[in-house]
Protein backbone atom coordinates (compact mmCIF):
# COMPACT_ATOMS: atom_id res chain seq x y z
CA UNK A 1 0.00 0.00 0.00
CA UNK A 2 3.26 2.44 -0.18
CA UNK A 3 2.49 5.34 -2.64
CA UNK A 4 -0.66 5.39 -2.41
CA UNK A 5 -2.13 8.95 -2.89
CA UNK A 6 -5.95 9.63 -1.30
CA UNK A 7 -7.36 8.71 -4.49
CA UNK A 8 -5.76 5.95 -5.09
CA UNK A 9 -6.59 4.77 -1.16
CA UNK A 10 -10.54 5.94 -2.04
CA UNK A 11 -10.34 3.47 -5.24
CA UNK A 12 -8.86 0.56 -3.01
CA UNK A 13 -11.85 1.12 -0.73
CA UNK A 14 -14.22 1.07 -3.84
CA UNK A 15 -12.60 -2.25 -5.04
CA UNK A 16 -13.34 -3.64 -1.23
CA UNK A 17 -16.83 -2.23 -0.91
CA UNK A 18 -17.86 -3.39 -4.57
CA UNK A 19 -18.62 -0.03 -5.70
CA UNK A 20 -18.08 1.53 -9.13
CA UNK A 21 -16.25 5.00 -9.01
CA UNK A 22 -17.51 5.77 -12.04
CA UNK A 23 -20.82 6.23 -10.93
CA UNK A 24 -19.25 9.18 -8.49
CA UNK A 25 -16.89 10.83 -10.83
CA UNK A 26 -15.51 14.36 -9.74
CA UNK A 27 -17.39 16.89 -10.88
CA UNK A 28 -14.22 18.41 -12.69
CA UNK A 29 -13.01 14.97 -15.32
CA UNK A 30 -15.33 13.20 -18.31
CA UNK A 31 -13.61 10.59 -19.85
CA UNK A 32 -10.17 10.78 -21.42
CA UNK A 33 -9.36 13.50 -18.75
CA UNK A 34 -11.22 16.10 -20.73
CA UNK A 35 -12.76 18.76 -18.34
CA UNK A 36 -16.22 18.75 -17.67
CA UNK A 37 -16.79 22.51 -17.82
CA UNK A 38 -15.66 22.40 -21.42
CA UNK A 39 -18.46 19.83 -22.43
CA UNK A 40 -20.80 22.20 -20.99
CA UNK A 41 -19.98 25.16 -22.76
CA UNK A 42 -19.50 23.12 -26.15
CA UNK A 43 -23.30 22.04 -25.99
CA UNK A 44 -24.48 25.48 -24.24
CA UNK A 45 -22.47 27.00 -27.53
CA UNK A 46 -24.12 24.55 -29.48
CA UNK A 47 -27.60 25.42 -28.31
CA UNK A 48 -27.45 29.30 -29.27
CA UNK A 49 -25.60 27.78 -32.95
CA UNK A 50 -28.78 26.06 -33.48
CA UNK A 51 -31.04 28.92 -32.53
CA UNK A 52 -29.20 31.46 -34.83
CA UNK A 53 -30.20 29.17 -37.56
CA UNK A 54 -33.57 29.11 -36.91
CA UNK A 55 -34.55 32.19 -38.18
CA UNK A 56 -32.67 31.49 -41.74
CA UNK A 57 -34.79 28.35 -42.35
CA UNK A 58 -38.59 29.27 -43.30
CA UNK A 59 -39.31 25.76 -43.40
CA UNK A 60 -38.14 25.49 -39.98
CA UNK A 61 -39.98 28.68 -38.70
CA UNK A 62 -43.19 27.52 -40.03
CA UNK A 63 -42.59 24.40 -38.41
CA UNK A 64 -42.19 26.14 -35.15
CA UNK A 65 -44.25 28.56 -34.61
CA UNK A 66 -47.25 27.92 -37.15
CA UNK A 67 -47.47 24.38 -37.31
CA UNK A 68 -46.40 23.42 -33.40
CA UNK A 69 -48.09 26.84 -32.37
CA UNK A 70 -45.16 27.99 -30.37
CA UNK A 71 -45.34 31.47 -29.32
CA UNK A 72 -41.82 33.21 -29.48
CA UNK A 73 -41.21 33.14 -25.56
CA UNK A 74 -42.00 29.42 -25.41
CA UNK A 75 -39.46 28.86 -27.81
CA UNK A 76 -36.66 31.19 -26.22
CA UNK A 77 -37.42 29.62 -22.96
CA UNK A 78 -36.49 26.05 -24.18
CA UNK A 79 -33.83 27.10 -26.84
CA UNK A 80 -35.75 25.67 -29.76
CA UNK A 81 -33.58 25.47 -32.98
CA UNK A 82 -32.26 24.52 -36.45
CA UNK A 83 -29.35 22.00 -37.21
CA UNK A 84 -28.46 23.34 -40.95
CA UNK A 85 -28.44 20.04 -43.26
CA UNK A 86 -24.78 19.62 -44.18
CA UNK A 87 -21.79 18.03 -43.02
CA UNK A 88 -19.54 19.85 -40.43
CA UNK A 89 -21.27 23.41 -39.72
CA UNK A 90 -21.74 22.93 -35.87
CA UNK A 91 -18.36 21.12 -35.78
CA UNK A 92 -16.42 23.85 -37.97
CA UNK A 93 -18.07 26.69 -35.67
CA UNK A 94 -17.01 25.23 -32.28
CA UNK A 95 -13.42 24.32 -33.42
CA UNK A 96 -13.16 28.16 -34.50
CA UNK A 97 -14.54 28.90 -30.82
CA UNK A 98 -11.51 26.50 -29.49
CA UNK A 99 -12.85 23.26 -28.92
CA UNK A 100 -11.19 19.70 -29.97
CA UNK A 101 -12.87 16.92 -32.25
CA UNK A 102 -12.27 15.31 -29.33
CA UNK A 103 -14.50 17.18 -27.01
CA UNK A 104 -16.89 17.91 -29.62
CA UNK A 105 -18.11 14.15 -29.88
CA UNK A 106 -17.32 13.21 -26.26
CA UNK A 107 -20.04 15.45 -25.84
CA UNK A 108 -22.53 13.95 -28.34
CA UNK A 109 -22.28 16.59 -30.97
CA UNK A 110 -20.40 14.55 -33.66
CA UNK A 111 -19.61 11.41 -34.91
CA UNK A 112 -17.10 9.67 -36.91
CA UNK A 113 -18.41 9.03 -40.18
CA UNK A 114 -15.39 9.62 -43.17
CA UNK A 115 -14.39 12.06 -40.89
CA UNK A 116 -15.65 13.93 -38.05
CA UNK A 117 -19.16 15.21 -39.18
CA UNK A 118 -22.43 16.63 -37.03
CA UNK A 119 -24.38 14.24 -35.16
CA UNK A 120 -27.53 16.65 -35.63
CA UNK A 121 -28.53 17.59 -39.47
CA UNK A 122 -31.69 19.32 -41.47
CA UNK A 123 -33.21 18.92 -37.56
CA UNK A 124 -35.79 20.94 -35.22
CA UNK A 125 -33.07 21.11 -32.46
CA UNK A 126 -34.91 20.72 -28.54
CA UNK A 127 -32.02 21.32 -25.97
CA UNK A 128 -31.83 18.90 -22.69
CA UNK A 129 -31.13 20.25 -19.35
CA UNK A 130 -29.95 19.58 -16.16
CA UNK A 131 -31.66 20.35 -12.59
CA UNK A 132 -29.51 23.64 -13.23
CA UNK A 133 -30.57 24.38 -16.70
CA UNK A 134 -27.29 23.41 -18.05
CA UNK A 135 -27.48 22.41 -21.76
CA UNK A 136 -26.19 18.43 -21.67
CA UNK A 137 -27.66 16.83 -24.90
CA UNK A 138 -30.33 17.44 -27.52
CA UNK A 139 -33.30 15.55 -28.56
CA UNK A 140 -33.84 16.33 -32.57
CA UNK A 141 -36.67 15.84 -34.82
CA UNK A 142 -36.73 15.59 -38.31
CA UNK A 143 -37.76 18.93 -40.15
CA UNK A 144 -39.25 16.90 -43.22
CA UNK A 145 -40.69 13.24 -42.67
CA UNK A 146 -38.18 10.58 -44.31
CA UNK A 147 -39.11 6.73 -44.03
CA UNK A 148 -35.92 6.21 -44.10
CA UNK A 149 -34.81 8.05 -41.05
CA UNK A 150 -36.24 8.05 -37.60
CA UNK A 151 -38.14 11.32 -36.70
CA UNK A 152 -36.67 11.74 -33.24
CA UNK A 153 -32.87 11.29 -32.58
CA UNK A 154 -31.50 11.84 -29.08
CA UNK A 155 -28.31 12.51 -27.88
CA UNK A 156 -26.04 9.24 -27.36
CA UNK A 157 -25.30 8.97 -23.81
CA UNK A 158 -22.17 10.97 -22.59
CA UNK A 159 -20.33 11.96 -19.63
CA UNK A 160 -22.93 14.84 -19.23
CA UNK A 161 -26.41 12.92 -20.44
CA UNK A 162 -27.93 9.96 -18.72
CA UNK A 163 -31.03 8.58 -20.69
CA UNK A 164 -32.34 6.59 -17.74
CA UNK A 165 -31.68 9.74 -15.17
CA UNK A 166 -32.88 13.07 -16.98
CA UNK A 167 -36.28 14.33 -16.74
CA UNK A 168 -37.10 16.82 -19.88
CA UNK A 169 -38.76 20.42 -18.59
CA UNK A 170 -37.81 19.87 -14.74
CA UNK A 171 -35.29 23.20 -14.73
CA UNK A 172 -38.61 24.94 -15.50
CA UNK A 173 -40.81 22.88 -14.07
CA UNK A 174 -39.61 22.50 -9.87
CA UNK A 175 -41.78 25.47 -8.63
CA UNK A 176 -45.01 24.34 -10.47
CA UNK A 177 -44.03 20.69 -8.75
CA UNK A 178 -43.59 22.16 -5.34
CA UNK A 179 -46.59 24.16 -5.75
CA UNK A 180 -48.82 21.96 -7.03
CA UNK A 181 -47.62 19.05 -5.29
CA UNK A 182 -47.52 16.77 -7.80
CA UNK A 183 -45.76 16.22 -11.06
CA UNK A 184 -47.17 14.80 -14.74
CA UNK A 185 -45.26 13.11 -16.37
CA UNK A 186 -46.17 13.26 -20.62
CA UNK A 187 -44.41 10.56 -23.17
CA UNK A 188 -43.31 13.65 -26.03
CA UNK A 189 -41.22 16.63 -25.32
CA UNK A 190 -43.22 18.82 -27.59
CA UNK A 191 -46.12 17.57 -25.13
CA UNK A 192 -44.01 19.36 -22.45
CA UNK A 193 -43.45 22.57 -23.95
CA UNK A 194 -47.24 23.30 -25.43
CA UNK A 195 -47.99 22.46 -21.58
CA UNK A 196 -45.78 24.79 -19.99
CA UNK A 197 -47.50 27.15 -22.99
CA UNK A 198 -50.65 26.65 -21.85
CA UNK A 199 -49.63 27.05 -18.03
CA UNK A 200 -49.43 23.65 -16.90
CA UNK A 201 -46.02 24.19 -15.50
CA UNK A 202 -45.62 21.08 -13.50
CA UNK A 203 -45.65 18.40 -16.74
CA UNK A 204 -41.91 16.76 -17.57
CA UNK A 205 -41.19 13.93 -19.84
CA UNK A 206 -38.69 10.77 -19.91
CA UNK A 207 -37.43 9.80 -22.83
CA UNK A 208 -40.65 7.68 -23.95
CA UNK A 209 -42.62 5.41 -21.51
CA UNK A 210 -39.78 3.85 -20.21
CA UNK A 211 -40.01 5.87 -16.68
CA UNK A 212 -36.97 4.71 -14.60
CA UNK A 213 -36.34 4.32 -10.58
CA UNK A 214 -33.94 7.02 -11.26
CA UNK A 215 -36.25 9.54 -12.77
CA UNK A 216 -38.66 8.85 -9.99
CA UNK A 217 -36.52 9.50 -7.13
CA UNK A 218 -35.49 12.55 -8.54
CA UNK A 219 -39.32 13.62 -8.92
CA UNK A 220 -40.14 12.70 -5.50
CA UNK A 221 -37.76 15.23 -4.31
CA UNK A 222 -39.91 17.95 -5.35
CA UNK A 223 -43.55 16.48 -4.58
CA UNK A 224 -45.21 13.14 -2.61
CA UNK A 225 -47.29 12.74 -5.99
CA UNK A 226 -46.18 11.28 -9.63
CA UNK A 227 -49.17 11.84 -12.27
CA UNK A 228 -48.68 9.69 -15.48
CA UNK A 229 -50.20 10.94 -18.97
CA UNK A 230 -49.36 8.28 -21.36
CA UNK A 231 -51.52 6.77 -24.67
CA UNK A 232 -54.02 4.87 -23.49
CA UNK A 233 -52.93 1.90 -25.99
CA UNK A 234 -50.66 -1.25 -24.99
CA UNK A 235 -47.31 0.57 -24.61
CA UNK A 236 -49.32 3.09 -21.88
CA UNK A 237 -50.20 -0.19 -20.40
CA UNK A 238 -46.95 -1.59 -20.28
CA UNK A 239 -45.69 1.64 -18.77
CA UNK A 240 -48.40 1.72 -15.84
CA UNK A 241 -47.16 -1.88 -15.56
CA UNK A 242 -43.66 -1.37 -15.08
CA UNK A 243 -44.26 2.51 -13.28
CA UNK A 244 -46.34 0.98 -10.03
CA UNK A 245 -43.66 -1.10 -8.61
CA UNK A 246 -41.35 1.38 -9.13
CA UNK A 247 -43.36 4.02 -7.20
CA UNK A 248 -43.99 1.89 -4.47
CA UNK A 249 -40.24 1.03 -3.94
CA UNK A 250 -39.50 4.84 -3.88
CA UNK A 251 -42.49 5.71 -1.76
CA UNK A 252 -44.71 8.30 -4.08
CA UNK A 253 -48.43 8.02 -4.84
CA UNK A 254 -48.87 7.37 -8.85
CA UNK A 255 -52.04 7.95 -10.31
CA UNK A 256 -52.79 7.56 -13.95
CA UNK A 257 -54.16 11.03 -16.54
CA UNK A 258 -57.10 9.09 -18.80
CA UNK A 259 -56.44 11.64 -21.98
CA UNK A 260 -60.01 12.54 -23.76
CA UNK A 261 -60.96 11.26 -26.81
CA UNK A 262 -57.83 9.27 -27.51
CA UNK A 263 -55.74 12.76 -27.98
CA UNK A 264 -52.17 13.63 -26.78
CA UNK A 265 -51.77 16.45 -24.40
CA UNK A 266 -50.50 18.67 -27.36
CA UNK A 267 -53.48 17.63 -29.48
CA UNK A 268 -55.46 18.25 -26.55
CA UNK A 269 -54.31 21.83 -25.37
CA UNK A 270 -54.58 22.88 -29.27
CA UNK A 271 -58.58 22.26 -28.81
CA UNK A 272 -59.32 23.70 -25.71
CA UNK A 273 -56.34 24.16 -23.15
CA UNK A 274 -59.30 24.00 -20.35
CA UNK A 275 -59.79 19.96 -21.39
CA UNK A 276 -55.87 19.50 -20.49
CA UNK A 277 -56.00 21.43 -17.24
CA UNK A 278 -59.18 18.83 -16.55
CA UNK A 279 -57.37 16.37 -17.60
CA UNK A 280 -54.77 16.32 -15.32
CA UNK A 281 -57.18 17.08 -12.14
CA UNK A 282 -59.07 14.01 -12.76
CA UNK A 283 -56.95 10.72 -12.08
CA UNK A 284 -57.27 7.15 -10.91
CA UNK A 285 -55.12 5.16 -8.53
CA UNK A 286 -52.46 3.78 -10.81
CA UNK A 287 -53.48 0.11 -9.68
CA UNK A 288 -57.22 0.51 -9.40
CA UNK A 289 -56.66 2.69 -13.18
CA UNK A 290 -54.81 -0.59 -14.36
CA UNK A 291 -57.33 -2.91 -12.85
CA UNK A 292 -59.84 -1.66 -14.42
CA UNK A 293 -58.08 -2.08 -17.82
CA UNK A 294 -58.07 -5.59 -17.23
CA UNK A 295 -61.42 -6.13 -16.44
CA UNK A 296 -62.34 -4.78 -20.22
CA UNK A 297 -59.92 -7.01 -21.30
CA UNK A 298 -60.91 -10.16 -19.74
CA UNK A 299 -63.96 -11.96 -19.42
CA UNK A 300 -64.47 -12.31 -15.75
CA UNK A 301 -67.59 -14.68 -16.26
CA UNK A 302 -65.46 -17.65 -17.13
CA UNK A 303 -62.25 -19.60 -16.07
CA UNK A 304 -60.06 -18.93 -18.50
CA UNK A 305 -60.97 -15.02 -18.18
CA UNK A 306 -60.40 -15.15 -14.24
CA UNK A 307 -56.84 -17.03 -14.87
CA UNK A 308 -55.93 -14.16 -17.48
CA UNK A 309 -56.76 -11.60 -15.59
CA UNK A 310 -55.58 -13.04 -12.27
CA UNK A 311 -51.70 -13.60 -13.97
CA UNK A 312 -51.28 -10.09 -15.42
CA UNK A 313 -52.41 -8.25 -12.16
CA UNK A 314 -50.25 -10.83 -9.74
CA UNK A 315 -47.73 -9.78 -11.66
CA UNK A 316 -47.51 -6.00 -10.45
CA UNK A 317 -48.95 -6.64 -6.43
CA UNK A 318 -46.10 -9.05 -5.94
CA UNK A 319 -43.94 -6.13 -6.50
CA UNK A 320 -45.68 -3.49 -4.23
CA UNK A 321 -43.71 -2.63 -1.44
CA UNK A 322 -46.17 -2.52 1.44
CA UNK A 323 -47.57 -5.31 2.86
CA UNK A 324 -50.86 -3.62 3.41
CA UNK A 325 -51.72 -2.69 0.24
CA UNK A 326 -50.31 -5.83 -1.07
CA UNK A 327 -52.86 -7.49 1.32
CA UNK A 328 -55.89 -5.08 -0.23
CA UNK A 329 -55.18 -6.01 -3.53
CA UNK A 330 -55.12 -9.61 -2.76
CA UNK A 331 -58.50 -9.32 -1.55
CA UNK A 332 -60.11 -6.87 -4.69
CA UNK A 333 -58.85 -8.85 -6.94
CA UNK A 334 -60.49 -12.28 -5.49
CA UNK A 335 -63.75 -10.52 -5.09
CA UNK A 336 -63.62 -9.20 -8.70
CA UNK A 337 -62.82 -12.61 -10.15
CA UNK A 338 -65.08 -14.58 -7.85
CA UNK A 339 -62.35 -16.63 -6.99
CA UNK A 340 -61.16 -17.82 -3.29
CA UNK A 341 -58.51 -15.54 -1.51
CA UNK A 342 -56.21 -18.17 -0.41
CA UNK A 343 -56.63 -19.72 -3.91
CA UNK A 344 -54.92 -15.99 -5.05
CA UNK A 345 -51.98 -16.24 -2.42
CA UNK A 346 -51.06 -19.64 -3.90
CA UNK A 347 -50.66 -18.03 -7.33
CA UNK A 348 -48.96 -15.12 -5.68
CA UNK A 349 -46.03 -17.58 -4.39
CA UNK A 350 -45.72 -19.34 -7.44
CA UNK A 351 -45.10 -16.21 -8.96
CA UNK A 352 -42.86 -14.18 -6.73
CA UNK A 353 -39.11 -15.00 -7.98
CA UNK A 354 -38.03 -15.35 -4.41
CA UNK A 355 -41.14 -17.40 -3.27
CA UNK A 356 -42.12 -14.60 -0.61
CA UNK A 357 -45.36 -15.29 0.75
CA UNK A 358 -48.08 -12.28 1.16
CA UNK A 359 -48.90 -13.01 5.14
CA UNK A 360 -51.84 -12.07 6.86
CA UNK A 361 -51.68 -8.73 8.64
CA UNK A 362 -50.99 -9.14 11.99
CA UNK A 363 -49.57 -7.43 15.10
CA UNK A 364 -46.32 -8.94 15.24
CA UNK A 365 -45.15 -10.48 18.89
CA UNK A 366 -41.85 -8.74 19.58
CA UNK A 367 -40.36 -5.60 17.84
CA UNK A 368 -39.09 -4.94 14.41
CA UNK A 369 -35.52 -5.64 14.28
CA UNK A 370 -33.82 -2.36 13.45
CA UNK A 371 -32.16 -3.89 10.36
CA UNK A 372 -34.20 -2.35 7.68
CA UNK A 373 -32.54 -1.61 4.95
CA UNK A 374 -34.30 1.13 3.32
CA UNK A 375 -34.99 2.74 6.33
CA UNK A 376 -30.98 3.11 6.76
CA UNK A 377 -30.86 4.37 3.05
CA UNK A 378 -33.69 7.04 3.83
CA UNK A 379 -31.09 7.96 6.95
CA UNK A 380 -28.04 7.55 5.43
CA UNK A 381 -29.19 10.33 2.47
CA UNK A 382 -30.48 12.65 5.26
CA UNK A 383 -27.26 12.57 6.92
CA UNK A 384 -25.37 12.91 3.76
CA UNK A 385 -27.21 16.07 2.63
CA UNK A 386 -26.96 17.62 6.39
CA UNK A 387 -22.93 16.86 6.76
CA UNK A 388 -22.59 18.79 3.39
CA UNK A 389 -24.67 21.48 3.80
CA UNK A 390 -24.62 22.97 7.21
CA UNK A 391 -27.92 25.45 6.39
CA UNK A 392 -29.78 22.32 6.46
CA UNK A 393 -28.55 21.25 9.83
CA UNK A 394 -31.29 22.65 11.45
CA UNK A 395 -33.79 19.65 10.11
CA UNK A 396 -31.78 17.82 13.24
CA UNK A 397 -34.17 19.03 15.16
CA UNK A 398 -36.91 16.14 16.47
CA UNK A 399 -34.42 13.13 15.12
CA UNK A 400 -33.41 11.59 17.79
CA UNK A 401 -30.81 8.76 18.44
CA UNK A 402 -33.75 5.94 18.63
CA UNK A 403 -35.06 6.33 15.70
CA UNK A 404 -32.00 5.90 13.91
CA UNK A 405 -30.89 2.49 12.88
CA UNK A 406 -27.03 1.68 13.24
CA UNK A 407 -24.19 2.55 15.61
CA UNK A 408 -22.12 4.95 12.95
CA UNK A 409 -25.52 7.31 12.31
CA UNK A 410 -26.26 8.00 16.01
CA UNK A 411 -22.62 8.56 16.36
CA UNK A 412 -22.07 11.05 13.25
CA UNK A 413 -25.80 12.76 14.02
CA UNK A 414 -24.50 13.51 17.52
CA UNK A 415 -21.29 14.89 15.99
CA UNK A 416 -22.90 17.59 13.48
CA UNK A 417 -26.32 18.27 16.40
CA UNK A 418 -22.39 19.22 18.79
CA UNK A 419 -20.66 20.95 15.78
CA UNK A 420 -23.41 22.43 14.04
CA UNK A 421 -20.98 25.17 11.98
CA UNK A 422 -18.96 21.94 10.94
CA UNK A 423 -19.09 22.43 6.70
CA UNK A 424 -18.29 18.50 5.45
CA UNK A 425 -18.05 20.04 1.76
CA UNK A 426 -15.30 22.98 2.48
CA UNK A 427 -11.45 22.94 1.15
CA UNK A 428 -10.28 23.09 4.74
CA UNK A 429 -12.51 19.99 6.02
CA UNK A 430 -11.57 18.07 3.16
CA UNK A 431 -7.71 19.27 3.80
CA UNK A 432 -8.13 17.80 7.31
CA UNK A 433 -9.75 14.89 6.58
CA UNK A 434 -7.10 13.68 4.47
CA UNK A 435 -4.27 15.04 6.54
CA UNK A 436 -5.42 12.91 9.56
CA UNK A 437 -4.17 9.94 7.96
CA UNK A 438 -0.98 8.76 9.63
CA UNK A 439 0.54 7.88 6.29
CA UNK A 440 -0.83 6.38 2.73
CA UNK A 441 -1.34 3.14 4.48
CA UNK A 442 -3.16 4.25 7.25
CA UNK A 443 -5.15 6.38 4.62
CA UNK A 444 -6.93 2.54 3.65
CA UNK A 445 -6.98 1.76 6.85
CA UNK A 446 -9.45 5.14 7.52
CA UNK A 447 -11.26 4.24 4.51
CA UNK A 448 -11.69 0.32 5.33
CA UNK A 449 -15.39 -1.04 6.08
CA UNK A 450 -14.10 -3.66 8.52
CA UNK A 451 -15.93 -2.66 11.65
CA UNK A 452 -13.12 -0.54 13.76
CA UNK A 453 -10.55 -2.37 12.33
CA UNK A 454 -9.27 0.69 11.88
CA UNK A 455 -8.82 2.01 15.55
CA UNK A 456 -5.41 2.83 16.53
CA UNK A 457 -3.91 1.92 19.79
CA UNK A 458 -3.33 4.75 22.45
CA UNK A 459 0.44 5.07 20.63
CA UNK A 460 -0.53 5.37 16.97
CA UNK A 461 -3.67 7.69 18.35
CA UNK A 462 -0.91 10.33 19.83
CA UNK A 463 1.16 10.27 16.64
CA UNK A 464 -1.95 10.60 14.59
CA UNK A 465 -3.21 13.25 17.28
CA UNK A 466 0.31 15.31 16.34
CA UNK A 467 0.26 15.01 12.59
CA UNK A 468 -3.08 16.53 12.69
CA UNK A 469 -3.09 19.14 14.20
CA UNK A 470 0.35 20.02 12.48
CA UNK A 471 -1.23 19.87 9.12
CA UNK A 472 -4.35 21.95 11.08
CA UNK A 473 -1.62 24.70 11.49
CA UNK A 474 0.00 24.52 8.05
CA UNK A 475 -3.97 24.56 6.58
CA UNK A 476 -6.00 27.51 8.66
CA UNK A 477 -4.05 28.17 11.94
CA UNK A 478 -7.58 30.23 12.75
CA UNK A 479 -9.12 27.13 12.64
CA UNK A 480 -9.18 26.69 16.54
CA UNK A 481 -11.87 23.58 16.27
CA UNK A 482 -10.86 21.94 13.13
CA UNK A 483 -8.66 19.69 14.40
CA UNK A 484 -11.18 18.39 17.30
CA UNK A 485 -13.37 17.89 14.55
CA UNK A 486 -11.64 15.87 13.07
CA UNK A 487 -10.75 13.94 15.69
CA UNK A 488 -13.81 13.34 16.59
CA UNK A 489 -14.46 11.94 12.90
CA UNK A 490 -11.74 9.74 12.49
CA UNK A 491 -13.58 6.84 14.05
CA UNK A 492 -16.31 7.60 11.22
CA UNK A 493 -13.77 8.25 8.41
CA UNK A 494 -14.86 4.97 5.96
CA UNK A 495 -19.03 6.23 6.94
CA UNK A 496 -18.22 9.66 6.05
CA UNK A 497 -16.69 9.08 3.05
CA UNK A 498 -19.02 6.84 1.91
CA UNK A 499 -21.75 9.65 2.30
CA UNK A 500 -19.40 12.18 0.43
CA UNK A 501 -19.76 9.98 -2.45
CA UNK A 502 -23.38 9.29 -1.99
CA UNK A 503 -23.74 13.03 -2.00
CA UNK A 504 -21.48 13.80 -5.28
CA UNK A 505 -23.93 11.01 -6.81
CA UNK A 506 -27.18 12.02 -5.83
CA UNK A 507 -27.09 15.87 -5.15
CA UNK A 508 -24.04 17.19 -7.40
CA UNK A 509 -26.77 19.21 -9.40
CA UNK A 510 -29.04 20.47 -6.69
CA UNK A 511 -29.12 23.70 -5.44
CA UNK A 512 -29.18 25.01 -2.23
CA UNK A 513 -32.71 25.14 -1.69
CA UNK A 514 -33.86 21.78 -3.06
CA UNK A 515 -31.71 20.02 -0.30
CA UNK A 516 -33.27 21.71 1.97
CA UNK A 517 -36.94 20.41 0.65
CA UNK A 518 -34.87 17.09 0.44
CA UNK A 519 -33.71 17.69 3.90
CA UNK A 520 -36.95 18.07 5.09
CA UNK A 521 -38.96 15.03 2.81
CA UNK A 522 -36.32 12.73 4.13
CA UNK A 523 -36.46 13.66 8.00
CA UNK A 524 -40.20 13.07 7.60
CA UNK A 525 -39.67 9.79 6.23
CA UNK A 526 -37.59 9.21 9.08
CA UNK A 527 -40.53 10.13 11.85
CA UNK A 528 -43.08 8.91 10.14
CA UNK A 529 -41.34 5.49 10.09
CA UNK A 530 -40.11 5.21 13.54
CA UNK A 531 -44.32 6.48 14.53
CA UNK A 532 -45.14 3.88 12.56
CA UNK A 533 -42.64 0.85 14.23
CA UNK A 534 -43.52 2.24 17.43
CA UNK A 535 -46.83 2.27 17.07
CA UNK A 536 -47.19 -0.98 16.13
CA UNK A 537 -45.26 -2.20 19.55
CA UNK A 538 -47.51 0.04 21.70
CA UNK A 539 -50.70 -1.93 20.22
CA UNK A 540 -48.76 -5.48 21.26
CA UNK A 541 -48.49 -3.58 24.59
CA UNK A 542 -52.03 -2.92 24.36
CA UNK A 543 -53.32 -6.11 23.55
CA UNK A 544 -50.90 -8.19 26.36
CA UNK A 545 -51.22 -5.69 29.53
CA UNK A 546 -53.35 -5.27 32.02
CA UNK A 547 -56.37 -2.52 31.90
CA UNK A 548 -53.87 0.01 34.52
CA UNK A 549 -51.31 0.17 31.75
CA UNK A 550 -53.64 1.35 28.73
CA UNK A 551 -53.47 4.66 29.72
CA UNK A 552 -49.62 5.41 30.03
CA UNK A 553 -49.82 3.68 26.35
CA UNK A 554 -52.20 5.23 24.91
CA UNK A 555 -50.48 8.57 26.42
CA UNK A 556 -47.41 7.50 24.15
CA UNK A 557 -49.48 7.31 21.19
CA UNK A 558 -50.67 10.45 21.47
CA UNK A 559 -46.85 12.06 21.77
CA UNK A 560 -46.09 10.12 18.45
CA UNK A 561 -48.87 11.81 17.26
CA UNK A 562 -48.07 15.32 18.16
CA UNK A 563 -44.70 14.58 16.62
CA UNK A 564 -46.07 13.41 13.44
CA UNK A 565 -47.87 16.91 13.45
CA UNK A 566 -44.70 18.65 14.10
CA UNK A 567 -43.01 17.48 10.97
CA UNK A 568 -45.80 18.37 8.86
CA UNK A 569 -46.48 22.26 10.13
CA UNK A 570 -42.60 22.26 9.30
Amino acid sequence: MEGLDFKGALEMLARKAGVDLEKYQSAGKAAGGVEKNRLYQALELAAKFYQSQLSAKSEAVEYIFRKRGFSKETALAFQLGYSPDNQRSLTDFLIKKGFSEKEIKLCGLAVTRNGTTDMFRGRIMIPLHDNMGKVIGFTARLLKDNDKAPKYINTPSTPLYDKSRHVFGLHLAKQAIRKSNYSVIVEGNMDVIMSHQAGQRQVVATAGTAITEQQVKILSRLSPEVRLAFDQDRAGLEAAERAIPIASKVGVNLSIITVPEGKDPDELIKKDPKLWADAIDKTDYALDWLIERYKERFDLSKPQGKKAFSDEIIKVVKDLEDPVEQDHYIKTIANLAGVNESALRQKLDKTTAQNLKVKPIKTPKTATPRNNQDQIKTIDKFLSVILMLPSTRSFIELVETPMLETEQQVELLEFLRNNPDFDGSSKNSKQLLEKSQTSHSSAIDDLSLSNGSSRTSGTEKGVAQKKIGKSAENFDRANTSGVGQVEELRGLGDYVKILALQFEELYASVDALELEYEAARLRAKIIEYFVSRQKTILADKLNSSDKSKHEKILANVRELDILLNKIKEN
